[in-house]
């Protein structure tokens, strides 16, 4: 009786999706991962910024302004009402430059980089079925973040994004410059869009 009880193989645990889609970003793309907060039940993998990419972080209507400006490789994800433009590791650093360069850089602009030591919410892969995440309107979704344009399993997604050597006709990659350019443009306009929208304050 003993022995046959030993040939009973012991309770699976069930499958954790955040397993899956931990398995999904570090085998297929090489891309890290940081595990879901441990007590915090049902949040995301999130995945480690400024290794292989850094990520511009803007409102989605400016954000669909510069998509214009990247590759069609070049991913995308939407989380709420915010886009997050994939883009060469290291941008981060050079954002601020950047901006004062285009003359950008004394405005409060609803856009900030995130590079090393930052992370974002990792999309579910592409074509896992996205259990409780709501469309709301055109801005994004309510909820879990979503690729817009999802990463392609095998290809080398450094080499579409956007860059600062773009502009002395590197590789033929996108032009970090007229990315910047375009959504600081579109994130100045939301900001007097709704300076005009406030109610006047009277004395």
């Amino acid at each position: 009786m003993v022995g046959s009880l030993s040939t009973v193989p012991l309770p699976r645990r069930p499958i954790d999706p955040g397993d899956r889609v931990s398995r999904f970003y570090e085998n297929e793309l090489g891309w890290a991962t940081v595990p879901a907060r441990a007590g915090i039940p049902g949040s995301p993998v999130r995945l480690r910024v400024g290794d292989r990419f850094d990520v511009l972080d803007v409102p989605a209507e400016a954000g669909r302004a510069g998509l214009r400006h990247l590759a069609p490789a070049s991913p995308v994800a939407v989380q709420g009402g915010r886009m997050r433009l994939l883009v060469a590791a290291g941008s981060a650093e050079e954002l601020p430059g950047l901006l004062d360069w285009l003359e950008w850089g004394a405005l409060a602009l609803d856009l900030r980089a995130l590079g090393t030591g930052c992370v974002m919410d990792a999309p579910l892969p592409p074509g896992t079925p996205s259990a409780g995440v709501r469309p709301v309107g055109r801005s994004g979704v309510q909820g879990a973040a979503v690729w817009l344009r999802p990463p392609e399993p095998g290809c080398a997604v450094e080499a579409s994004l956007p860059t600062l050597s773009a502009v002395r006709g590197g590789g033929g990659a996108p032009d970090l410059v007229r990315l910047v350019d375009t959504v600081a443009t579109h994130c100045h306009r939301l900001r007097l869009r709704r300076a005009c929208a406030q109610p006047l304050a009277l004395p």
